[in-house]
């Protein structure tokens, strides 16, 4: 009854604002999928950075820019260093391309006969000598285009429609390869790799009794920021609230782990080490372990980051890293792995977990969100000498030198024992070199080389190295090859690795484990923390969209959420987290959208508190975009 009594006028105003909204909210869609497309026609990952001028242009000119220096420059000034994908999206909203009457307009000015062609001869002498000049070479292969060409003169009409129609096939093309190709469609997150364009596919299930419905729409409302992504959370689309408030220090020690009560003394123990690495992607791959039980018993498993003894004193940034374990059943393949469960108690920089497994094989996978682990651009005073020459002119390792490769022998060293395996070394080579050592080459190493029972000792790996060094007369360049890839930066820091130690008690058995592979997690790593968050975690229905759910998990002092997608489209979600205070993401993006395909789920972000010393308030807005 109250509709009839609204005036035609207002009806029509509101119908007009709630079209105009939807117009607005499809363009932004548009406008962020062509961002991406371009982004990722250029670089592997959105979490890659921009690093040069030409990365930038080239980014430009996918995206159907046609940037002039002067433009690059604006973007690129002699302070910087990268830029990330949020800065690329702020570009392109500020560098609108050209259209066709501003291209006709520009060529008016030179054709002031208006007679609708220019002289080839005109033609080279302004790209030639004015703005950004072209080369004779490079105006001339726009001439011998025969479409817009006759009798030495440009048709410049036809040269626009031209320019128009290649921009636009550039922008499809990278369009086209965004939607064929899974690698690309999907984001990374952390340490797991790029899932396929299926996802994760969602189980069918009942409902979960912890689902809720409530959605604080004064966190949408409140976000002022004009962003460079489309911001859904403004336009009144389906959102949905998260905040979690910690307090100072209690992160880390809210839950505690008992390791050895004294029931555990006479369990039977095993160990072993192994390490994160940070590829230049921001990818990190890691060790993977195969764990075998002969028979049913009780278990303690526990992961923390490797102090290493050579290191006490420095600054070692990677024992704040987070871990975890992932625990998988094999079952009749190695493909074929059932989630158990996962180190999820806490305490201090450990994570653990335990309870009861049946006998079989069992893959243990290790994960760290990225929060910490990243790529951080940092001065480095000056590059660490690794070797010198003696008074009787003989290559030697500098002290420093050695501390660094006594750490990396402690790290690579995955039982312990003070020796190196063919089998650990092979690691360390896989790492380094990209190849394996044969027995004919380890027996090689035999021969030259101080080793044990098989294995190669500390000095047989410090003798290893001189004789790099000597084989290149002291050239250092493949000594820092080895250092880089395994974390270490020109000052013989380790700031792109985190070396850890398993420990496993088992209280009937003793149990094996072995390391099988150094690689990144892939889609079983992917799968397993997305169903740990699910099974664990608090549901959130989007508000006004029954199918799509924000799963969000609080362990210890890391919080993840997983986006599950039941519908039989695909979603792009808006995630903002301008409220969150003292968090790091391991996006490490404030604002970003995610792509999920129908009928799967996948990770939205990691957070963890920046300084655990103080409070940290994680609050973020998951809205639908379409």
């Amino acid at each position: 009854m109250r509709m009839a009594s609204i005036p035609g006028n207002q009806k029509a105003t509101h119908s007009e604002n709630s079209q105009g909204k939807k117009s607005q909210h499809a363009e932004e869609a548009i406008f962020y999928m062509n961002c991406r497309a371009a982004y990722l026609s250029v670089l592997k990952s959105s979490l890659e950075n921009i690093k040069s001028k030409e990365q930038l242009s080239l980014v430009l000119q996918q995206a159907g820019r046609n940037p002039s220096q002067k433009t690059i420059n604006k973007y690129w000034t002699s302070q910087t260093t990268s830029l990330n994908f949020d800065d690329f999206c702020a570009i392109l909203k500020k560098e609108k391309p050209a259209t066709k009457n501003e291209l006709l307009e520009a060529f008016g000015k030179i054709d002031t006969d208006k007679a609708g062609y220019i002289f080839h001869d005109e033609l080279y002498k302004i790209l030639t000598t004015r703005g950004d000049k072209m080369t004779w070479e490079e105006v001339t292969t726009i001439t011998k285009q025969a479409d817009f060409n006759c009798s030495g003169k440009l048709d410049y009409n036809k040269f626009c429609e031209l320019y128009l129609s290649t921009r636009e096939q550039c922008c499809k093309a990278a369009r086209d390869r965004l939607e064929v190709d899974p690698r690309l469609r999907q984001q990374q997150f952390g340490n797991q790799t790029e899932n396929s364009s299926e996802g994760i596919p969602v189980p069918v299930s009942k409902a979960s009794p912890r689902i809720s419905r409530k959605s604080d729409h004064k966190l949408a409302n409140g976000d002022s920021r004009a962003p460079s992504r489309p911001s859904s959370a403004q336009s009144g689309k389906a959102s949905s609230s998260t905040t979690v408030t910690v307090g100072a220090s209690s992160s880390s020690r809210n839950t505690k782990l008992i390791i050895e009560p004294d029931t555990m003394k006479e369990w039977q123990h095993v160990q072993s080490k192994g390490c994160f690495y940070l590829e230049e992607d921001g990818e990190i791959i890691s060790h993977k372990y195969r764990l075998h039980l002969p028979q049913r018993s009780a278990v303690c498993i526990t992961i923390k980051p490797l102090n290493i003894p050579q290191a006490e004193g420095k600054s070692c940034s990677w024992l704040s890293v987070d871990t975890a374990l992932f625990i998988l059943k094999e079952n009749e393949t190695q493909e074929n792995l059932q989630l158990v469960s996962f180190t999820e108690l806490q305490h201090k920089e450990m994570f653990g977990w335990r309870g009861e497994l049946g006998s079989g094989v069992y893959w243990l996978l290790p994960f760290t969100t990225g929060c910490r682990l990243r790529k951080v651009k940092t001065q480095i005073p000056g590059e660490a000498k690794l070797v010198w020459r003696d008074e009787d002119g003989e290559l030697a390792l500098t002290k420093e030198f050695r501390a660094a490769l006594l750490d990396i022998f402690e790290t690579i060293d995955l039982d312990g024992n003070g020796l190196l395996s063919l089998e650990e070394y092979n690691f360390f080579e896989l790492r380094t070199s990209g190849e394996k050592c044969d027995q004919e080459a380890w027996a090689v190493c035999k021969e030259n080389f101080e080793m044990k029972k098989n294995e190669l000792t500390r000095q047989g790996f410090m003798d290893l190295n001189l004789m790099e060094a000597n084989d290149r007369d002291g050239d250092p360049w493949d000594l820092w090859v080895t250092l880089l890839s395994l974390g270490y930066n020109k000052a013989l820091e380790m700031t792109e690795a985190c070396p850890f130690v398993i420990d496993i008690c088992a209280e009937r058995c003793k149990a094996r484990m072995k390391a099988v592979s150094l690689e990144a997690g892939g889609s079983q790593l992917s799968r397993a923390v997305c169903r740990s968050v699910v099974n664990k975690g608090e549901a959130k229905v989007l508000d006004g969209s029954e199918n799509i759910i924000i799963h969000t998990y609080k362990s210890g002092s890391r919080i993840s959420s997983v986006i599950e997608n039941k519908s039989e489209n695909k979603v792009i979600i808006h995630v903002n987290n301008e409220k969150s205070k003292n968090c790091l993401n391991s996006r490490g993006l404030t604002v970003f959208a995610v792509e999920v395909a129908p009928k799967s789920m996948m990770v939205s972000q990691h957070v963890m508190p920046l300084k655990e010393q103080e409070e940290w308030i994680y609050s973020c807005v998951h809205s639908l975009v379409c």
